[in-house]
Protein backbone atom coordinates (compact mmCIF):
# COMPACT_ATOMS: atom_id res chain seq x y z
CA UNK A 1 0.00 0.00 0.00
CA UNK A 2 1.38 3.38 -0.88
CA UNK A 3 2.41 5.46 2.00
CA UNK A 4 0.92 8.35 0.60
CA UNK A 5 -2.24 6.77 1.23
CA UNK A 6 -1.43 5.21 4.73
CA UNK A 7 -0.86 9.33 5.05
CA UNK A 8 -3.93 10.20 3.77
CA UNK A 9 -5.98 7.23 6.19
CA UNK A 10 -4.33 8.32 9.18
CA UNK A 11 -5.07 11.66 9.05
CA UNK A 12 -8.70 11.03 7.93
CA UNK A 13 -9.04 9.47 11.68
CA UNK A 14 -7.06 11.93 13.25
CA UNK A 15 -9.53 14.50 12.26
CA UNK A 16 -12.94 12.20 13.05
CA UNK A 17 -10.92 12.18 16.48
CA UNK A 18 -10.60 15.83 16.86
CA UNK A 19 -13.72 16.63 16.01
CA UNK A 20 -15.04 13.41 18.34
CA UNK A 21 -13.83 15.34 21.35
CA UNK A 22 -16.37 18.13 20.32
CA UNK A 23 -19.44 16.09 19.08
CA UNK A 24 -19.53 13.24 21.31
CA UNK A 25 -21.48 10.97 18.71
CA UNK A 26 -17.75 10.57 16.71
CA UNK A 27 -15.05 8.01 18.11
CA UNK A 28 -12.52 11.07 20.26
CA UNK A 29 -9.45 9.59 21.42
CA UNK A 30 -9.93 6.43 20.18
CA UNK A 31 -9.79 7.58 16.79
CA UNK A 32 -6.57 9.34 17.00
CA UNK A 33 -4.82 6.44 18.96
CA UNK A 34 -5.75 4.37 15.90
CA UNK A 35 -4.43 7.19 13.15
CA UNK A 36 -1.20 7.10 14.95
CA UNK A 37 -0.95 3.38 15.28
CA UNK A 38 -1.56 2.97 11.47
CA UNK A 39 1.06 5.27 10.63
CA UNK A 40 3.16 3.29 13.11
CA UNK A 41 2.21 -0.16 11.57
CA UNK A 42 2.44 1.05 7.69
CA UNK A 43 4.12 4.15 7.46
CA UNK A 44 7.10 3.05 6.35
CA UNK A 45 9.21 5.14 8.76
CA UNK A 46 10.95 3.98 11.32
CA UNK A 47 9.88 6.84 13.81
CA UNK A 48 6.61 5.74 13.35
CA UNK A 49 6.43 4.32 16.75
CA UNK A 50 8.03 7.83 17.89
CA UNK A 51 5.39 9.17 16.79
CA UNK A 52 2.64 7.02 18.20
CA UNK A 53 4.42 7.41 21.47
CA UNK A 54 4.20 10.92 21.79
CA UNK A 55 0.87 11.43 20.02
CA UNK A 56 -0.40 8.97 22.52
CA UNK A 57 0.87 10.25 25.76
CA UNK A 58 -0.48 13.51 24.48
CA UNK A 59 -3.93 11.70 23.90
CA UNK A 60 -4.12 10.10 27.58
CA UNK A 61 -3.01 13.17 29.33
CA UNK A 62 -5.80 14.95 27.12
CA UNK A 63 -8.54 11.48 28.21
CA UNK A 64 -7.51 11.95 31.48
CA UNK A 65 -7.33 16.09 32.24
CA UNK A 66 -10.87 15.43 31.11
CA UNK A 67 -12.10 12.91 33.56
CA UNK A 68 -9.54 14.82 36.56
CA UNK A 69 -10.72 18.40 35.90
CA UNK A 70 -14.44 17.25 35.50
CA UNK A 71 -14.77 15.09 38.15
CA UNK A 72 -12.94 17.04 41.01
CA UNK A 73 -15.42 20.02 39.94
CA UNK A 74 -18.02 17.73 40.28
CA UNK A 75 -17.31 16.14 43.39
CA UNK A 76 -16.75 19.43 45.13
CA UNK A 77 -20.06 20.65 44.03
CA UNK A 78 -21.97 16.95 45.35
CA UNK A 79 -23.04 17.25 41.09
CA UNK A 80 -23.16 13.66 40.49
CA UNK A 81 -22.37 11.80 37.24
CA UNK A 82 -25.52 11.19 36.46
CA UNK A 83 -26.71 15.05 35.63
CA UNK A 84 -23.49 15.10 33.29
CA UNK A 85 -24.32 11.53 31.83
CA UNK A 86 -28.29 12.98 31.65
CA UNK A 87 -26.87 15.78 29.80
CA UNK A 88 -25.09 13.85 26.83
CA UNK A 89 -28.11 11.64 26.51
CA UNK A 90 -30.13 14.59 25.72
CA UNK A 91 -27.38 16.76 24.19
CA UNK A 92 -26.95 13.90 21.52
CA UNK A 93 -30.96 13.89 20.93
CA UNK A 94 -30.96 17.46 20.66
CA UNK A 95 -28.27 16.99 18.02
CA UNK A 96 -30.67 15.08 15.59
CA UNK A 97 -33.52 17.34 16.68
CA UNK A 98 -31.88 20.42 15.87
CA UNK A 99 -28.57 20.30 13.45
CA UNK A 100 -25.10 21.63 15.30
CA UNK A 101 -27.01 23.85 17.98
CA UNK A 102 -28.81 21.00 19.09
CA UNK A 103 -25.97 19.32 20.50
CA UNK A 104 -25.61 22.60 23.48
CA UNK A 105 -28.84 23.09 23.85
CA UNK A 106 -30.08 19.32 24.48
CA UNK A 107 -26.89 19.21 27.03
CA UNK A 108 -28.01 22.11 28.74
CA UNK A 109 -31.42 21.53 29.10
CA UNK A 110 -31.05 17.90 30.10
CA UNK A 111 -28.72 18.84 32.44
CA UNK A 112 -30.41 22.03 34.25
CA UNK A 113 -33.35 19.16 34.28
CA UNK A 114 -31.81 16.75 36.11
CA UNK A 115 -30.44 19.03 38.65
CA UNK A 116 -33.55 20.57 39.22
CA UNK A 117 -35.00 16.72 40.00
CA UNK A 118 -32.68 16.09 41.90
CA UNK A 119 -32.29 19.08 44.50
CA UNK A 120 -35.68 20.68 43.65
CA UNK A 121 -34.90 23.93 43.92
CA UNK A 122 -34.16 26.09 40.42
CA UNK A 123 -31.70 29.03 41.53
CA UNK A 124 -29.75 25.55 43.01
CA UNK A 125 -30.25 23.68 40.13
CA UNK A 126 -29.08 26.82 37.74
CA UNK A 127 -26.32 26.99 39.77
CA UNK A 128 -24.72 23.27 40.04
CA UNK A 129 -25.46 23.35 36.71
CA UNK A 130 -23.44 26.14 35.35
CA UNK A 131 -20.56 24.97 37.48
CA UNK A 132 -20.67 21.59 35.88
CA UNK A 133 -21.14 23.17 32.37
CA UNK A 134 -17.75 25.40 32.75
CA UNK A 135 -15.79 21.90 34.26
CA UNK A 136 -17.07 20.20 31.14
CA UNK A 137 -16.06 22.79 28.92
CA UNK A 138 -12.99 23.95 30.66
CA UNK A 139 -12.12 19.84 30.18
CA UNK A 140 -13.11 19.67 26.33
CA UNK A 141 -10.95 22.69 25.68
CA UNK A 142 -7.76 20.80 27.98
CA UNK A 143 -8.83 17.50 26.01
CA UNK A 144 -8.88 19.53 22.52
CA UNK A 145 -5.76 21.22 22.85
CA UNK A 146 -3.96 17.56 23.52
CA UNK A 147 -5.75 16.42 21.05
CA UNK A 148 -4.28 18.65 18.36
CA UNK A 149 -0.77 18.74 19.69
CA UNK A 150 -1.41 14.74 19.07
CA UNK A 151 -2.20 15.92 15.74
CA UNK A 152 0.51 17.93 15.01
CA UNK A 153 2.60 15.35 16.18
CA UNK A 154 1.66 12.91 13.61
CA UNK A 155 2.22 15.79 10.97
CA UNK A 156 5.31 16.43 11.38
CA UNK A 157 5.90 12.70 11.22
CA UNK A 158 4.49 12.58 8.42
CA UNK A 159 5.57 15.31 6.28
CA UNK A 160 9.35 14.31 8.01
CA UNK A 161 9.01 10.61 6.36
CA UNK A 162 7.66 12.02 2.77
CA UNK A 163 10.15 14.79 2.51
CA UNK A 164 13.66 12.80 3.86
Amino acid sequence: MPVELIAALSVVLVVVGVCGIVVPVLPGSLAILGGLLVWAIWGGSPFGWLVFGIGATFVAAGASAQYLITGRRLKERAIPNRSVIIGLVAGVIGLFVIPFLGLPIGFTIGLLASEYARVRNLREAASTSWTALKSVGLGMLVELALALCAAATLLVGIITHLIG
